[in-house]
């Protein structure tokens, strides 16, 4: 369980000020942009360029026509960006870590869980702006909404409880790694297979029968059904509640894992 006690807490602690305290890190968190712009550059260069080499690269070949295929390719970027870009939870954090700027931060009258939620949150946010990012673009470029703005909402939404949830698989990585090269290496090593396995680029009816099976449990896929299903049209019930059903698996195994981790390394000074 997290402790969600202040650290040394004020008087007026408690989960309101918790609350505050990680808006305040959050917010500390996105400033260091202006700062390092290019830190923005994953979240916003990365999945143009995805989408821009799919379409004009693949597009024809794949669906007929660019026009068409891009009705498929942005829901499916979209779900890719988010899986790869959770990374830089993790990374985020190492580097916190091995800086020393957790041991300043446990030194403050904060709650203790405020420091990873405020990571957290602010990543959520950066993930916020690439769906933004990626949608504009996508219109620019003749995408068209077969649903409604709620199905987009909807999507926006089903894609950040998703990124929550996976943000905790790189949590853990981010406080095991002995630094950010190798947060870096391990998630993205691990990230590859579980994205290209899937109907993020392609239908899953083009795929060998043997792959269909593999393609058709993945994540990734069910996320992606939901996703073009909000947008574009098509069955959404059963893809959300299966990408729902994963977020909360992943959740109820990897927060508990992150948290006691984080606890260790942290005593461990």
């Amino acid at each position: 369980m997290v402790d969600m006690s202040p650290a040394d807490g004020p008087a007026d602690g408690g989960l309101l000020a918790g609350l505050r305290q990680t808006g305040t890190l959050a917010w500390r968190t996105l400033l260091q942009i202006r700062h390092n712009p290019w830190e923005l550059g994953d979240f916003s260069i990365q999945p143009v360029l995805f989408l821009l080499l799919f379409l004009f690269v693949f597009g024809g070949a794949i669906a007929g026509s660019t026009a068409d295929y891009l009705q498929f390719i942005l829901p499916g970027v979209i779900v890719m960006n988010m899986v790869f870009v959770t990374v830089y939870v993790g990374h985020g954090l190492n580097t916190d870590l091995t800086k020393g700027m957790f041991d300043r931060l446990r030194a403050l009258p904060i709650a203790r869980w405020a420091p990873l939620a405020g990571r957290i949150v602010a990543d959520l946010v950066k993930q916020a702006w690439s769906i933004i990012l990626l949608l504009g673009v996508g219109f620019l470029l003749g995408f068209r909404l077969g649903t409604s703005p709620l199905g987009l909402l909807g999507m926006a939404l089903l894609v950040l409880t998703v990124a929550l949830a996976m943000s905790w698989i790189m949590v853990l990585v981010g406080v095991l790694a002995r630094d950010p090269e190798h947060v870096q290496l391990f998630g993205f090593t691990a990230l590859f297979p579980v994205t290209f396995v899937s109907n993020v680029f392609v239908p899953v009816e083009t795929m060998p029968g043997w792959l269909q099976v593999v393609v058709a449990v993945n994540p990734v896929s069910q996320l992606a059904d939901a996703a073009r299903g909000l947008l574009v049209g098509g069955p959404v019930l059963g893809p959300a509640l299966w990408s729902l059903a994963w977020a909360l698996g992943i959740t109820a195994v990897f927060a508990p894992l992150s948290v006691r981790a984080l606890n260790r390394r942290l005593a461990r000074g």
